[in-house]
């Protein structure tokens, strides 16, 4: 499902946070958002998701711009799950997971056995299943993080919007959730579209990478296109040295250097 954003701005007050974005995210693929603190990442993947409004432009998606979708219908279509999340005691992984059906129920309706089959499916694409009727707060942080990811699949989205899903995770947990993305995407054929903070990561994962920089595009395009010495100097205030994986033929980050 293809996603358009034409001229978005987005201010606080007398801030501006985004200005001027257009970017075009093509059905089927894994789509980076790179940038440095305060630069409008999170901000602009909240105006796709809806979840804040723009100042200026317009996001369409279906040929409708995304201030006429119906919040209920929305989340059929699109599932964002924000950094960090409001953690419920004594809530099962199950029941967390059941909550992204609600998108599809009336109010008051109950789930039923079609409903549970797709909680069942997101739990064991996300290998929960054993952990199903586990407390949400007694898992590792990478277990936290899946569960939650389940939860936005049981939503049965065509695009999947993660803001940070890496971030406070170590490094195994971290490739944990970079696999289930890889796997959404090509067993699912699930648009992805991520804030990431490694760019290694992002490089390594992602069809298009977008880099924003100062509210404003900087670069979009291939890894390939992107990750270059000019870019990370400008918009990172960093030297690098870019080598390339010999498999994939991705770049990677082989050496930093503030810039002095």
């Amino acid at each position: 499902m293809r996603i358009q954003a034409n001229n978005v701005g987005v201010g606080y007050g007398d801030k501006t946070v985004v200005s001027s974005i257009s970017i075009s995210f093509e059905e089927g693929k894994i789509h980076s958002i790179l940038g440095p603190n305060g630069c409008g990442k999170s901000t602009f993947l909240k105006v796709i998701a809806k979840q804040l409004d723009m100042e200026q432009g317009n996001v369409i998606l279906q040929n409708k711009e995304i201030k006429e979708w119906k919040r209920r219908e929305l989340a059929q279509k699109i599932a964002f799950l924000m950094q960090s999340h409001e953690q419920t005691p004594n809530i099962t992984v199950q029941n967390l997971v059941s909550y992204g059906r609600f998108p599809h129920k009336k109010p008051l309706q109950r789930l039923d056995k079609a409903d549970q089959e797709i909680i069942d499916w997101a739990l064991e694409l996300t290998s929960l299943s054993a952990l199903a009727t586990k407390d949400i707060m007694n898992l590792s942080g990478g277990e936290r993080q899946r569960a939650w990811i389940a939860m936005a699949l049981a939503q049965k989205p065509k695009v999947l919007l993660l803001d940070e899903p890496t971030t406070f995770l170590d490094i195994h947990h971290q490739l944990e959730i970079i696999e289930l993305v890889k796997k959404l995407n090509a067993e699912q054929g699930m648009t992805i579209i991520m804030v990431l903070h490694d760019l290694n990561q992002a490089a390594m994962i992602s069809d298009q990478l977008v880099v924003l920089s100062k509210g404003a595009l900087y670069a979009n395009g291939s890894p390939i296109d992107v990750i270059q010495p000019q870019m990370l100097k400008d918009v990172f205030q960093v030297e690098a040295e870019i080598g390339f994986d010999q498999q994939s033929g991705k770049p990677f980050i082989s050496l930093l250097k503030l810039i002095k």
